[in-house]
């Protein structure tokens, strides 16, 4: 029964389709780097010339790296970050401009699987900002578990100003901060700065940007040390719960900590604690 609170749909559904492909120790794809070392992997957004627009490619790149060996235990975090002063500037508006609606279709929904998988997939997920996040770029950011940011980054859901009104951008900008915070982006367009963003909860921590790779890599650090089963569990019920009322949360949540008891790390955990030793982790689902 344990091993059930570790197994989403989407889950299941990323198997399937990743089975054939070598896990990422140092694999470059169209638009993007990823490596992996000691449980960390880390994708780069690498388009600079085109501020690491969300195309197509971009976006099927982005979501091969995420799913890749996914329920592999030797994967505990995964990092997204980018090369250039731009983290990313959201939809590349002149390949929407050039294509038609059912190519327009492909693009959103596709973007939309990034953001699901994120939230789905049972490893945390932290952006790494240093620069510029607009738009979809933004979307990105805030649909990561974390995000760590420097104090020059900027954050903006401009489309309004070019007449595409950034609504599913807004889909992850209003799960992060108020309501009038989200709106006020919105209808503006206007940029809020890293302090602003940090306040009305839009990121995680700021950092002056000489610390933002070792801050990132603090947090990646300690993730790793824990059990990643537990992790697992723990991240897919936040997401399930805050879709619930309190009262509905509350019961499923205890119903998740009895499963969670279940589970032999968790066992492993609490005895090392009575024995007063670290635990010894197996990362395994039973």
């Amino acid at each position: 029964m344990a091993a059930n609170i570790l197994r989403g749909n989407y889950i299941c559904r990323i198997v399937k389709v990743t089975t054939s492909l070598s896990r990422c120790s140092s694999f470059t794809r169209t638009l993007t780097t990823c490596t992996e070392k000691n449980g960390i992997r880390t994708i780069t957004l690498d388009n600079v010339k085109k501020r690491n627009a969300l195309s197509l490619d971009m976006l099927e790149s982005v979501k091969a790296n995420l799913t890749r060996d996914i329920n592999s235990t030797s994967l505990r975090v995964i990092i997204v970050s980018a090369n250039g002063p731009v983290f990313s500037a959201g939809h590349d508006l002149k390949e929407l401009k050039d294509n038609d609606a059912e190519y327009q279709r492909r693009v959103f929904d596709t973007c939309s699987d990034v953001m699901d998988i994120i939230q789905s997939i049972p490893v945390p997920v932290i952006a790494e900002v240093n620069g510029l996040a607009t738009a979809a770029g933004c979307q990105l950011m805030a649909s990561c578990d974390l995000a760590v940011v420097s104090e020059s980054s900027t954050f903006a859901t401009p489309g309004v100003s070019v007449g595409l009104f950034c609504s599913t951008p807004g889909v992850a900008v209003a799960r992060s901060v108020p309501r009038k915070v989200a709106l006020n982006m919105l209808f503006t367009g206007h940029p809020i700065t890293a302090q602003e963003a940090l306040a009305h909860g839009l990121v995680s921590k700021v950092v002056p940007a000489e610390s933002l790779h070792t801050e990132v890599m603090k947090i990646a650090e300690r993730i790793c040390e824990t059990s990643r089963p537990v992790v697992a569990v723990g991240k897919r019920f936040f997401y399930q719960q805050i879709r619930l009322s309190r009262e509905d949360a509350y019961r499923e949540g205890s119903k998740v900590m009895v499963d969670n008891l279940q589970l032999s790390d968790t066992k492993e955990g609490l005895q090392a604690f009575v024995g007063k030793r670290k635990p010894v982790w197996k990362h395994s689902d039973d």
